[in-house]
């Protein structure tokens, strides 16, 4: 169920986030919805990446690697 809210923004932020959603052919609105999900998430999505650190800690690559290693591609 979506329920409306009310905010307030200095009107300079509002017209140039309105003129961004508009270049991505959106709304505000669906913009700040969008924003607001990842934000009320981000507590799971951190929590979910300790989790899985916490299941790799028995990984061990034997060695470190060399920056060129790592950055080879």
């Amino acid at each position: 169920m979506r329920k409306n809210i009310t905010l307030n923004a200095e009107e300079a932020h509002i017209r140039r986030a309105r003129e961004k959603a508009a270049r991505q052919n959106k709304s505000l609105n669906t913009v700040f919805r969008e924003w607001l999900a990842r934000y009320a998430g981000a507590d799971d999505a951190a929590a979910r990446f300790e989790q899985l650190m916490a299941r790799l800690r028995h990984v061990n690559a034997g060695r470190k690697f060399t920056r060129d290693e790592m950055n080879e591609r």
